[in-house]
Formats: C-alpha cells, sequence, structure tokens
C-alpha cells in the first residue's frame, strides 16, 4: 500500500541558504544530491508527497532534472520563493499537482506553506514549512521543513503518532 510524505523547504541550487540555516553541506552540490538520495531512500515509486514550498532557486530545465529524478507523486503547495513562477511553470517542472492555496488533508490537517494562525482550541494541527530552523511550541504546529526532517520526507504515519502522542502527553 502506498505511504505518504511531506517535506518542504528543500531550497534546490540555493548557495547561501547552507549558510543562513547552517545545513551540514559544504556546497550546494552536495547538499543537492544528499537531498535527492534521502528523499528516493524514504519514498518509493507508488508513494505521494506534499513537498510544502521553496523547493528550487534554479531554472526551469535544471528544476525539471531534480523533479524527475525524486520518486513518488509530487503534490506542490506554493511557498513564499515558488510563487513568482507561477502553477503552470513548476507543472511544466515535473510536479503532478499545485496548489497555490493550503490545502486540508484527512480532514485533520492543513497543509501551509507558511504557519497558520491556530489556537490550542482549535482540533487542528498546521503541517507547515517557511520557518526553517524555528519552531512554534504546542501541538497545533508541526514543522516539516528539511532541518528537523534530516533533509528527508516524513511519512504521515510519524506525523501523527507524534501529534496522537503529544496530545496525550
Amino acid at each position: 500500500m502506498p505511504d505518504v510524505f511531506f517535506t518542504s523547504d528543500h531550497h534546490f541550487g540555493h548557495k547561501l541558504i547552507i549558510d543562513f540555516e547552517s545545513r551540514p553541506f559544504a556546497n550546494v552540490q552536495e547538499m543537492d544530491e544528499a537531498m535527492i538520495e534521502n528523499w528516493n531512500a524514504s519514498v518509493a515509486a507508488g508513494d505521494t508527497v506534499f513537498h510544502l514550498g521553496d523547493f528550487s532557486f534554479l531554472g526551469l530545465e535544471a528544476t525539471r532534472d531534480i523533479v524527475s529524478r525524486l520518486n513518488g507523486y509530487k503534490i506542490l503547495i506554493l511557498g513564499n520563493h515558488d510563487r513568482g513562477r507561477g502553477r503552470s511553470w513548476w507543472l511544466e517542472a515535473g510536479f503532478d499537482e499545485v496548489s497555490e492555496y493550503p490545502l486540508v488533508y484527512k480532514d485533520f490537517f492543513f497543509l501551509s506553506h507558511e504557519p497558520m494562525y491556530m489556537n490550542r482550541h482549535m482540533p487542528y494541527v498546521n503541517v507547515h514549512g517557511h520557518i526553517h530552523g524555528q519552531k512554534y511550541e504546542g501541538k497545533n504546529h508541526f514543522n516539516i521543513c528539511v532541518e528537523h526532517t534530516g533533509y528527508r520526507p516524513l511519512s504521515f504515519e510519524s506525523i501523527r503518532d507524534t501529534v496522537v502522542v503529544s496530545e496525550e502527553g
């Protein structure tokens, strides 16, 4: 049975993100290759991956090359660095689906690039990216940026189990 994964903020081709976020890579080529390898070690061809934005800083051909190398059915929710290129550009780059807006998954998880306002009385979890190494406290936000996930997509079950444990604790 296929699995579902979530990830965010790869910033493929973005040299400065290595210093901005203290990523453990010597250069952008090493970073990009490690993240492709980590993705494919986690995701099988039949799985689905929701990428929650800020995928690539590269041109169309280089981005298409990376997308084609990644396993799974790929859904992109546009991030702040993706929006300037538009939905059709990302479809041409190889994403199977592209959304300009947040999505709701399993009637409980809000999937967005930027964290959404959530108060402690809301019975939802916002799975988001954008804030890289930072984290919001509480059970209503789950930061899926690669800095928190070993530079690999995280399975839906992992997120669900973490959320359930934090609610019980």
